[in-house]
């Protein structure tokens, strides 16, 4: 956003001005931005955790957080948070003291380095690197770090098993996820993220042409965020907690802070490489400049889709059962790799040989095909229970 932009020139020019070293007005900006992600992380992290609490609550037909704060319990993130800032910070004796400390910041620090490159509105974006998406996915890897080293540190065995489980799962599920997103890659010819959306420019999401590459990297997503059904590395009924079962009071909190950052930035990903990032409808206001109204319109519409996509994990965690630790690999490495890879020979034969819209064409027949094959199927059980009630 200019506006922003020529703030901070500003700001440069007058620390030259005064004498100053450039690296002090550097380290002002940089504390600033990350002072506006980590709160809005936190804030976030707190509607989505009383959001999904509702969302079971329906699902499970009940009402969930009803009492604190009011309306609906909106206030039960906040006072657990208290509760868990109170909470007697436990650490084993037998633990590695300094790696046990450093695990979570090192999985919060992954997902909060991500945030650096989410295209949130037009020239709305910390910093837009022409290895945007490349550095998304390497950055987020390094959660996996945080978690085996709060697993190996706790000296406990379960820990240590769900810390292997989450490394496994972090490499099998990591190869079908970059070779998903390589398909709006090479149709954009960029892997900048703002470059990306606007390829998508126009209405032309990638989401319609690349279908299966969207399908892929969402299923490999909710694997990457150990959400169900894929949460093998903290399975409550085989592993007391997992990785995190020695942790308490706010260590504890600092990885579902971590885990929340993370649905938000697979969901962000996916927003802007296949569903057109911030385009959508806006409209001048009265008493605003342009430039704004676009970028406050553009941020609306890439939030409403980040959180369509977050219902949607939400939704499948609470619908979805468990997956076994052998279902798990085989559906990553038997299933998820060999269509990412077809979709990548598909997605390149077509763009050398010009066919682009051939790309549109196949991607919605199998739309409609999956949208009628799923009636099919919802018609012949609704047909099969009157049958077994008659």
């Amino acid at each position: 956003m200019k506006m922003l932009t020529d703030l901070v020139n500003t700001l440069y020019a007058i620390t030259a001005a005064w004498g100053i070293p450039w690296i002090i007005p550097a380290l002002v900006v940089m504390s600033i931005v990350a002072g506006i992600v980590v709160g809005y992380i936190a804030v976030a992290s707190m509607f989505m955790i009383w959001w999904e609490r509702k969302i079971s609550a329906h699902i499970q037909v009940r009402f969930g957080p009803m009492r604190v704060g009011g309306w609906h319990g909106w206030a039960q993130s906040i006072a657990d948070g208290i509760k868990l800032l109170l909470k007697e910070d436990i650490i084993p004796a037998n633990a590695d003291k300094v790696v046990f400390v450093l695990a979570p910041m090192v999985v919060f620090a992954a997902a909060l380095a991500g945030y650096v490159t989410i295209p949130w509105a037009p020239g709305l974006i910390v910093r837009d690197l022409n290895i945007g998406i490349l550095y998304m996915i390497s950055i987020s890897s390094l959660a996996v770090v945080g978690i085996i080293m709060a697993g190996w540190s706790s000296n406990n065995k379960y820990s240590v098993l769900g810390a292997m489980r989450s490394a496994a799962q972090a490499v099998s599920y990591e190869v079908p996820l970059v070779l998903s997103l390589l398909g709006p890659v090479m149709i954009a010819g960029s892997m900048s993220m703002g470059k990306l959306v606007e390829a998508q420019a126009g209405g032309k999401w990638f989401v319609f042409p690349q279908i299966v590459a969207f399908l892929v990297y969402f299923t490999c997503a909710l694997a990457e965020c150990n959400r169900l059904p894929f949460d093998i590395p903290e399975a409550e009924s085989e592993l007391v907690a997992g990785f995190h079962v020695e942790y308490s009071g706010m260590r504890f909190a600092i990885f579902f802070l971590a885990e929340y950052a993370n649905m938000f930035t697979v969901a962000a990903i996916a927003v802007a490489l296949f569903l057109g990032g911030w385009k959508g409808p806006w409209i001048l206001v009265p008493g605003l400049p342009e430039e704004v109204a676009h970028v406050l319109f553009g941020l609306f519409w890439f939030l409403v889709k980040c959180y369509f996509l977050i219902f949607v994990m939400m939704w499948l965690r609470w619908t979805l059962a468990r997956l076994r630790v052998d279902q798990l690999m085989g559906l990553a490495w038997k299933v998820l790799l060999p269509i990412a890879f077809a979709n990548l020979i598909v997605t390149g034969l077509v763009l050398v040989l010009g066919l682009q819209i051939l790309l549109y064409v196949i991607g919605i027949g199998i739309v409609v095909l999956a949208a009628v094959g799923l009636l099919r199927r919802a018609s012949s059980d609704t047909v099969r229970m009157q049958k077994a009630q008659g």
